[in-house]
């Protein structure tokens, strides 16, 4: 059911929550400023794409979404794919993307998959935000350092980055090193002086002042010097549609949903844990999927919440989506009167701020944990996924990684499955154990444990009986689920026996695979009797129809 918590929110609002609201708005505006305009120039767009972005999905998703509490805006996650999209799809392949993208989260949303996020693993997560992280700091060496490329270099994907970095570390500029050390260092160390205000405001402060007002500092390139600045407001408008643009983009398209609904679901469970208060899964995913289509025809890029700042939002005491709304509203204010002034914030500043960005969302010491304590296969995955996004891109690790996941779970999952006989005591064999069952010689008790699923179900061809063998018992108390391809096995069994003479009971059947055998008719075909509801009905049952046969 589509709800948003704003209109919630507002039945029992007041005065002062208002204020709160304001107040965390403003501080997280101001927080959002420069951050939207380095992952708008880490995703190969302008600074101003940065704004529309915050602003326009901001506000969509505080109204529509599922949580109190959530800061929409760009993320670095996106940084890596979006870029690659504006260089080989252009603005119009993004916009198609995003667009798309906003959909699927909308149809996610109205089909009730908020909760199937939780079965993407763990190690994919880590593994590509991991990956991630080290594309985007390997994407700001150039700015970092001051290098220049020659006209024509492509650097799209990251082995390029590397190449023309190494080729061209000969133009390396001193005075930009400086500017970004400092930059950096402010950014380390700022949070122990005041947590009021942002670093990264600081930071970029102080590399406009470097770059302006001291002399040696003047090659240093600043934004103006690479990009035109607008403070236009974002007026809607509609890509060029074309059906090979829909095929190209779609597989683009589900990678952006598929991270905007992972991060932001992941930014909903980080703030309810923080204010004890419980997110509308669907409808967040509804309120990101309106969210991004909006942002796109804004001339926006793709948006979800921000962990960072919602973490802000919630410190600084914002409650309601409310503060969401002001924050974007502050941005529209800030984007009209200041943004002229971006023009001078220099590149190795941005690169700072994203330096930060990257090592902030690794998560080194989780990937280093799961590397000495996951079993083998899950290292195997996490590895992979890593490389593959560092490598190749997020769509190629991402589909790799869940295939690689799925296929080792099924490995792992048939491992757990198995078919063991029971033992028969010899005549001169002796045993202390007094309560063992008594199994006629003409009976074949086999258990089965674990699911029984197209992975393991060729452990039912391990099922053997003597020629002396009248009835064969399964029991499948451990049994909680079967398939279709388990239920031929058995059917393969079932005739087996038929033609051996031999009696098939089953003993304690679960309720799943219960019904997967009523609905496949193997029920009616075995015989309803022969289904006993426990092994010693099983044995007395077997021991009376084998004096029969």
């Amino acid at each position: 059911m589509f709800k948003p918590m704003l209109f919630s929110s507002l039945k029992k609002y007041s005065k002062e929550q208002l204020l709160r609201d304001i107040i965390s708005g403003i501080i997280v505006a101001i927080i959002a400023l420069p951050l939207s305009i380095a992952l708008a120039l880490a995703s190969g767009v302008g600074p101003e794409q940065g704004l529309y972005t915050a602003i326009i999905a901001g506000f969509l998703i505080s109204f529509f979404g599922g949580s109190s509490v959530q800061i929409a805006g760009p993320t670095a996650a996106f940084a890596t794919i979006v870029a690659g999209i504006v260089a080989t799809k252009g603005m119009d392949g993004l916009v198609v993307a995003t667009v798309m993208a906003g959909i699927i989260l909308i149809l996610m949303g109205l089909c009730k998959l908020g909760g199937l996020i939780k079965f993407i693993p763990y190690t994919i997560t880590t593994g590509f935000t991991a990956g991630i992280a080290v594309t985007i700091a390997i994407g700001q060496i150039k700015d970092f350092c001051g290098l220049t490329y020659p006209i024509g270099t492509s650097a799209i994907e990251t082995a390029d980055k590397v190449k023309a970095i190494v080729k061209n570390i000969a133009t390396i500029n001193p005075f930009a090193v400086i500017t970004g050390v400092i930059c950096l260092i402010i950014l380390i160390l700022w949070p122990k002086i005041s947590k009021k205000i942002p670093g990264s405001l600081i930071a970029v402060l102080v590399g406009i002042l470097l770059v302006k007002f001291i002399p040696a500092f003047s090659s240093v390139k600043t934004i103006g010097s690479l990009y035109t600045i607008s403070n236009k407001l974002p007026i809607p408008s509609i890509p060029h549609l074309s059906l090979d643009i829909v095929k190209d983009t779609l597989p683009n398209a589900f990678t952006i949903a598929v991270l905007a609904a992972i991060e932001s679901l992941l930014s909903c469970v980080v703030a309810d844990g923080m204010v004890n208060s419980k997110h509308r899964s669907n409808t967040e995913l509804i309120g990101q999927g309106i969210g991004n289509i909006g942002s796109a025809l804004f001339g926006g890029i793709p948006a979800t919440g921000a962990i960072a700042r919602t973490a802000a939002n919630i410190k600084s005491g914002g409650r309601t989506p409310i503060a969401g709304i002001v924050h974007a509203i502050v941005l529209v204010l800030i984007l009209v009167v200041l943004m002229p002034y971006a023009a001078w914030i220099p590149m190795p500043t941005i690169a700072a701020i994203l330096f930060q960005v990257a090592y902030n969302m690794c998560q080194w010491k989780p990937f280093v944990k799961l590397c000495k304590t996951a079993p083998k296969s899950d290292i195997i995955v996490l590895v992979l996924t890593f490389v593959l996004t560092v490598v190749f891109d997020l769509v190629v690790a991402i589909e790799f990684g869940m295939l690689c996941a799925v296929l080792l779970f099924i490995k792992r999952s048939s491992e757990q499955t198995g078919v063991e006989g029971w033992h028969y005591k010899e005549e001169d064999e002796t045993t202390d154990n007094d309560d063992l069952l008594f199994v006629p010689k003409s009976v074949r008790v086999y258990e089965i444990s674990g699911p029984l699923f197209f992975g393991a179900s060729q452990i039912i061809a391990n099922i053997e009986f003597k020629k002396y063998t009248k009835c064969l018992i399964l029991r499948m108390r451990s049994v909680p689920s079967l398939d279709i391809t388990g239920m031929n096995a058995l059917d393969d069994l079932y005739k087996k026996c038929q033609k051996k003479n031999v009696r098939l009971v089953l003993s304690h059947v679960n309720e799943q695979p219960l019904n997967v055998m009523t609905k496949a008719g193997f029920v009616s075909k075995v015989g309803l009797e022969n289904f006993r509801p426990n092994i010693t009905s099983a044995l007395e049952w077997a021991s009376e129809c084998s004096k029969d046969i």
